[in-house]
């Protein structure tokens, strides 16, 4: 195998990565380098872009015949290949500058940059956070998640996750006991089977032993899962029903702010994206210019990042509150419009105190969208079961609130299963 030098600049000197000790002899990257660097520039109190302190090239001076995933794989010790697709897929590698593909076949000259993700703990700690416990026997728990909360540690945010809370479950409430799978708990991520953004709320299931694991993750592999979310979105949306088929990649630009983001593309980054939209009820709010908004239920035949948010905002109707995709924030008793906040959680006392002034008067502020609908056959049975959660707090305020401001105009739309009078309780 052609050997790859240590990574440098393009201008030949050693790059803040590289100084900050994340590349270790032979050009590979562990955990615990990474880990120390940070560790280091925090206890240091540095005022550092930790993301450019991530950031590592490679420098190819041979000609390798190799996949770029599979490359990077060699290169950093703690993530997997399909760890390594989903960061080329969320955009955070680049070769030559320009966004590749994970079959991107690297050769001789070409520059690599890659900002490695922070790894996470090695261990997940108990944290007392609440949980809407929905079922939960000797082989999984499905929970109606909360929003601004985190499925499982991952890069800077290492406390206040979901397994953190449900360690502590498992010690402290739980009826039936026992653990999460042990499957994924090299990568922090035990008994995780599928994933929520940290700003969505809704059903989500978690393995608890190995065979539960491997039999819930096929059904999602394998698109057996029954899947319907709600959202709120700006705008009548019509028709009643319609199929979005728009493949999704990476925004072009890499640019702090954008490299998060997902968009249409009909270029080779773009991978097959299809969503099923049908309105279940539309709002107006009188005024000057009326105001039009629509609930609406997903059903996803795909699972890409950001998928609904992307489809439905490049369609004109973005999320209520989803400031990344264009939605706007509604104000409480006049439902003005107003800027949402970032998508971002504050981290310092200053940001957290200034984002609560913002949202003080907001009536959500964050996406407003919810996984309602869960439909999978038991790991242990192979009984189907469908789980339905509720909307909660500010999801189900606005919908309230908008009701109120008019009559809400349901709309039965076919192919829906989302029942109204159990979503709005």
């Amino acid at each position: 195998m052609a050997k790859v030098e240590k990574p440098v600049q393009a201008s030949g000197e050693p790059d803040e990565a590289s100084a900050a000790g994340l590349v270790l002899p032979g050009g590979r990257i562990d955990a615990d380098s990474v880990r120390a660097a940070l560790d280091k520039a925090r206890d240091l109190g540095q005022e550092t872009d930790e993301e450019a302190l991530r950031t590592v090239r490679f420098a190819l001076k041979h000609d390798l015949n190799k996949r770029l995933d599979r490359y990077l794989v060699d290169r950093i010790a703690f993530l997997s290949r399909t760890q390594v697709q989903r960061l080329i897929d969320e955009g955070g590698v680049s070769v030559n500058g320009r966004a590749p593909k994970a079959s991107t076949k690297l050769g001789k000259g070409d520059v690599v940059e890659v900002v490695v993700p922070e790894p996470p703990p090695s261990n997940v700690q108990p944290e007392d956070i609440p949980l809407d416990v929905m079922f939960e026997d000797a082989h999984m728990i499905v929970l109606n998640k909360q929003p601004d909360i985190i499925v499982h540690p991952a890069r800077s945010n290492l406390k206040g996750t979901m397994l953190s809370a449900l360690a502590f479950h498992f010690l402290n409430r739980s009826k039936v006991g026992g653990t999460l799978s042990t499957v994924g708990e090299e990568f922090a991520r035990p008994g995780v089977v599928h994933r929520l953004d940290r700003q969505t709320s809704g059903c989500i299931v978690f393995a608890k032993s190995e065979e539960a694991h491997w039999k819930l993750g096929r059904q999602f592999e394998q698109r057996r899962v029954d899947k319907r979310y709600v959202a709120l979105v700006h705008g009548n949306v019509e028709p009643d029903v319609q199929v979005i088929n728009l493949p999704l990649g990476p925004h072009p630009s890499r640019e702090k702010g954008y490299r998060e983001k997902n968009v249409v593309r009909h270029d080779e980054l773009g991978r097959e994206a299809i969503t099923v939209v049908r309105v279940r009820e539309r709002y107006t709010v009188d005024g000057p210019k009326p105001r039009h908004y629509s609930l609406i239920e997903l059903e996803l035949k795909t699972g890409r990042t950001h998928q609904i948010r992307v489809h439905v905002s490049y369609n004109g109707w973005p999320i209520v509150g989803d400031d990344m995709y264009g939605g706007r924030a509604l104000l409480k008793g006049t439902l003005e419009e107003v800027p949402a906040p970032p998508a971002n959680p504050a981290t310092t006392p200053m940001e957290k105190a200034a984002r609560e002034r913002q949202t003080r008067d907001m009536l959500i502020s964050r996406q407003a969208l919810h996984a309602t609908v869960l439909g999978i056959r038991h790991p242990g049975t192979d009984e189907p079961m469908q789980f339905i959660a509720p909307l909660r707090g500010d999801m189900l305020e606005t919908v309230r609130a908008l009701r109120a401001a008019g009559p809400a105009m349901v709309v039965e739309a076919a192919g829906a299963t989302v029942d109204l009078g159990k979503l709005v309780p």
